[in-house]
This record gives C-alpha cells, structure tokens and sequence, in this order.
C-alpha cells in the first residue's frame, strides 16, 4: 500500500513536470515532455503491463490489465502522450483505494482472530511444559489456569471454573464447569484451575473452525458475484472486438475519415467500457460488508448470507448481553418472618464460595464483609441451588425446585426475573428478585429494524 502510494505521488510529479514543460515556450521541446510523460507512465504502469503480458502468457487475456494496457500504448501511439498517462495514472489511484479499502476490511476480519490461543500447558511426567497448541495430541492432558484460553476440545478431569464463553456463543453469562464436562477451545478460564483431556486435535478444534470460516468468508459468493464473473467473460471480449471494429471499420466505408480519429475513439471507448469497475465493485462491497461487520464482531459466514440478509423479514435476537447488559442486580427483597437484611445478608453468605453472575449481584446488593468462618459444609445441587450452614443455621437457596424436593412450603413468585427462593432451618422465609438491566440502544435497534423493512422481532430465551 505504501510502496504503491509513493509511486503514485512520483509518477503524479513528473506528470505535472511534463505538462509544465509542454506548456512553457521557452523550454518548448517535445522530446523533453514526452520522455518525462514515458517515465511517469512506467512508474504508475509498469506492473499493469507486467501482469497483462503475465496473464496473457497464461492463456488469460482478456482483463482489465489488457484493456488498459491496449488503450494507454494505443493512446502513445496516436500522439495523445497527456492522456495515456492519466488514464494510467486514475486507474492507479482507484486500485488503491480499493485495496485500502479491502486491506481496511480485513484487519477488521483479522480482529476476529483475537481468540486463536497462543499455547498449551502441556502436563507431563516432570511437570508443566508450554507448548504451540498444534503439538498436542488427542489423550494429552493440559493445564488451564484462570485468565487463560482454553486452547483445544477436551474434557474437564480435575477442577471446576467460570468459563466466559462470550467469543463463541455470545453468551454474557458465564457457563460453570466440572469434572466430565465438556469444554470448547476459545473460551477463557475465569478463576479456578483446571486439567483438560484433548479430544480433539488443533486442527479439528472448535477455534479452528471457526477460524478458517472467518479466513474463507469471502469464498462463499453471492447470486450477483456468479452473475458478474460469468458476465465479464463474454463482456470483455465483446468489448475488444467492437473498439476493433470501431477503429478499422469507419475509415474504409466512411470518405474522408481519419484513421487516427477513429482509433483514438476506440481507445475512448475501450477505457470508457472497461468492465474493471463493474467485476470490482461487487465483490469489493461484498467484502467490505463482511469487514464491517467483522470491526463490530458480527461474523457472517460469506457473500451469500450477506447478500440474504437484504431480504430478511423477521430477526430473532438473545435476551442477556444481546437486548440487555448481562449484568444482573437485585431489583427486589421480599422476607417473610425476618428483616429484609437478614434475609440478604444470609443469601449473601450461602453464595459466598459462587463466583456466577447471579451470586455477585446478591453480595454486592448485601455490601459488606462476609467472615467466611461463620459458613460450613457447602454444597451446590445441580439444577436446584445451594445447601449450607450460616451461623449454625442450614440455609437454602435457589429455584422453586429446591423448595420442593427439600418438602418446604414457599409462595411462588410470578414476578418477571430470576428468582432465589430462601429457606432457615427448612422454614421459607422470602425471595430475592434479580433482573438483567436492558441496554439503552435496545428500543432504538428495534425501531431502526422496523423502519428497514423487517416485519417481526422475536425474543429466543429461556425461563
């Protein structure tokens, strides 16, 4: 791009140089203009001639390459000196801003592959080896400590944690693992430590997937770039055949018409009719469409789906860190037979050891310091909640199920949110109310979508 640039700017130099000469009376030598003109031309062209003479080597020959390279030597040939070089030189200046344009695109693209991890601790018989992911086999055992990618598939066989999800799911909420789960590579390990067994090798990796589909996103086309690749190969041709006609055919039928009018009209019309634009255009703003989205982290698969995209009637979107902020706080304390502080301040302990989302908003909704010494024998219970002794006193927290299994009465809460049923000593004793916050953007979004022509909005969630 820079190399192009500065070459663009010299030859744009001596083009001006030229013309100045051309015009000066006193300097007024035609040799001295046109060899400066050549100089600007081979500077900005030369690598156009190359790859037309390249392409027609190889059986390619008709490209915009040809087209350009015809119409500028033609434009030399008739005399036209000026205009052979700032058709070259326009043609230049709109190639770079296309791969500005393209290369723009993909660094957006290339951000994607933020979630490529960089190693693997490798377990083995002397300790913890940091190794490139690809020499992993499948049965190796790595070590993932908090903060770091999970580099390959496995399965979780010593440890629990917090998984952030977020890079493959767009899941706000982090996903808890243990022992027998099964875990994607892309996701980061929020706070404990846990052994992997690879089932997957690097290449086969959910990681790896997708990040070949972020590299080949472009080589899924669309109806109308079929449509144009398969148009310029009869376009093209007619193009020439026609510029042919018209630079030859005229002066023998037509009396008095000059061959080199003639031919300079048919260069006219070779750089006028240039299909470049046109194959260019469409795949460029494919391209550019799929960067776009790549800058604000929306991938799409190829210039197809983009191209579906502009007859969508309906979009369906995920509730938490999608419609609302993924962060939740609790909205509301209902108690029953004791104060609502006692009733936090107990929620706040049971949670204590939970590092979910869920728990982190009931502590910082309780605010103050927990003495960890007053919590014993804490158990979580898949699906339910959590069962622990607060103070001496058993303590349970969680969904309705929770109540129900454990035989405690509860009043069940219609309310809309998550709800945290709590119990003392098999005694209900009130709810807590948690409820994501919805961005501000939300209603926005959804009134844009509808003035563009969709016709519904769903919300896909789950209670």
């Amino acid at each position: 791009m820079k190399k192009r640039g500065i070459k663009i700017i010299i030859a744009f130099i001596f083009y001006i140089i030229a013309i100045i000469i051309s015009h000066i009376e006193k300097i007024n030598n035609i040799w001295i203009s046109n060899s400066i003109f050549i100089i600007s031309y081979l500077i900005v062209g030369l690598d156009i001639l190359k790859r037309a003479l390249r392409n027609i080597l190889r059986g390619k020959v008709f490209d915009e390459n040809f087209l350009m390279t015809i119409a500028t030597i033609g434009a030399f040939g008739i005399g036209e000196f000026p205009e052979a070089v700032a058709v070259m030189l326009f043609y230049q200046v709109g190639e770079w801003f296309q791969s500005y344009s393209v290369n723009k695109s993909r660094k957006s693209i290339s951000s994607l592959m933020d979630i490529r991890p960089d190693y693997a601790n490798l377990k083995k018989e002397n300790g913890i080896e940091k190794v490139d992911p690809d020499e992993v086999k499948i049965g190796d055992i790595i070590l993932v400590k908090p903060g770091e990618k999970i580099p390959l598939d496995g399965i979780v066989v010593d440890g629990t944690s917090m998984l952030d999800t977020k890079a493959l799911t767009g899941e706000a909420i982090p996903r808890k693992v243990k022992i027998q789960d099964e875990v994607l590579s892309g996701c980061i390990n929020q706070d404990g430590v846990i052994e992997i067994k690879v089932t997957k090798e690097f290449g086969e990796s959910t990681v790896s997937k997708i990040l070949e589909l972020v590299e080949n996103a472009s080589s899924n086309k669309s109806k109308s770039e079929n449509f144009i690749t398969k148009f310029a190969k009869y376009y093209t041709p007619a193009v020439v055949i026609i510029a042919v006609v018209l630079a030859v055919v005229p002066p023998l039928i037509i009396s008095g018409a000059e061959f080199s009018k003639w031919l300079y009209r048919a260069l006219s019309f070779l750089v006028v009719s240039c299909p470049c634009a046109l194959v260019i255009s469409i795949p460029l703003s494919f391209f550019g469409g799929i960067g776009g989205a790549s800058k604000i982290g929306v991938l799409i698969k190829g210039s197809n789906y983009l191209e579906a995209l502009s007859s969508t009637e309906i979009t369906v979107f995920d509730k938490t860190g999608t419609l609302t902020k993924g962060v939740f706080e609790v909205q509301k304390v209902e108690a029953k037979q004791i104060e609502k502080e006692e009733l936090i301040k107990f929620s706040a302990y049971a949670e204590y050891y939970s590092n979910h989302p869920i728990a982190k908003s009931i502590k910082n909704a309780y605010g103050k310091e927990i003495d960890k010494t007053k919590i014993l024998n804490t158990k979580e219970i898949s699906g339910e909640g959590i069962r622990t002794t607060v103070y001496e006193k058993e303590v349970l927290i969680g969904n309705a199920k929770l109540m129900i299994s454990n035989n405690i009465k509860y009043e069940e809460c219609k309310e809309i949110g998550t709800i945290l049923y709590v119990a003392i000593d098999k005694v209900y004793v009130g709810y807590i109310l948690i409820a994501d916050e919805i961005k501000q953007d939300a209603r926005k979004t959804i009134e844009v979508l509808k003035n563009n022509g969709i016709k519904q909005t769903v919300m896909l969630t789950r209670r």
